[in-house]
């Protein structure tokens, strides 16, 4: 159980919070001797984070739906259906890299001298977006042009340390959203991305019978995962509306610093 307590509170907080959930999973059974957490745990934190971001995320998930919705009876000028329209461009990418080099990137992208410097070089970009970026926009001013580029640098996070949320929001920054709609895009990006994953991993799991905890210690992960995340994607949004993501960056480059001096 309390290796289930502790991966659930790191992918929750590490998925929303721009330090990135892949890295600290691959660091914990190092720092801490374990073996793999295995698949079935792995989906059921994915669903955790995926619940907990549908809840807070509630309003805007209902008005995408609406958009799909109105989408499919051919109504493309609406509010929704072009907020609809931009997610679903920006989702686009890492769905079709994340398919066809997603394991390989995983399974060869795990040294920890190498997170070490990814962790750095994107807390300085995080940084360096986040200070000098404009803060002109809103999500809804948001070009389809501008959330393809802003779901092309999701693909970047499938290599572990770059953390999918911290270079979305950087490009989001880069492009002029503002800080707070910045993170909400992110978070919003974050639902068809997580869920894709997940139903990835789950499809793995049937097709590979694969075994791991019990089933309590599974659902216990979960709630953990789901709880955690909440708090992770409150906290994000209420820090965003009076302080920068200089903290974040900070962090990653002492994590990567450590990184190095251990490794």
């Amino acid at each position: 159980m309390l290796r289930a307590f502790v991966l659930g509170i790191t992918q929750s907080l590490a998925e929303f919070l721009p330090i990135s959930s892949s890295a600290h999973l691959i660091l914990l059974p190092l720092f801490f001797g374990w073996e793999d957490q295995g698949l079935p745990m792995d989906v059921a934190l994915h669903v955790g984070t995926l619940f907990s971001v549908l809840l807070y995320f509630r309003a805007d998930v209902v008005a995408l739906a609406k958009g799909a919705f109105e989408m499919m009876r051919g109504r493309l000028n609406t509010e929704n259906a072009r907020f609809s329209a931009k997610l679903i461009i920006a989702v686009l990418p890492i769905l079709f890299v994340g398919f066809f080099a997603g394991d390989a990137v995983a399974e060869n992208f795990r040294s920890p001298r190498l997170i070490a410097v990814v962790m750095i070089l994107f807390g300085v970009f995080l940084y360096v977006a986040d200070r000098f970026g404009s803060k002109r926009f809103a999500v809804s001013d948001l070009t389809f042009g501008k959330a393809l580029l802003i779901g092309l640098a999701q693909v970047l996070a499938i290599v572990p340390g770059v953390s999918r949320s911290g270079v979305t929001i950087s490009a989001a920054r880069l492009l002029g959203v503002r800080r707070e709609e910045a993170a909400r895009f992110s978070m919003l990006l974050s639902v068809p991305t997580i869920g894709a994953a997940g139903g990835y991993g789950a499809l793995q799991m049937i097709l590979s019978s694969s075994a791991g905890e019990s089933p309590d210690v599974i659902l216990f992960g979960m709630l953990v995962s789901f709880a955690g995340g909440l708090g992770a994607v409150w906290f994000l949004m209420k820090w965003v509306k009076k302080a920068s993501f200089a903290l974040f960056a900070v962090y990653r480059i002492l994590l990567g610093g450590l990184l190095f001096y251990l490794f």
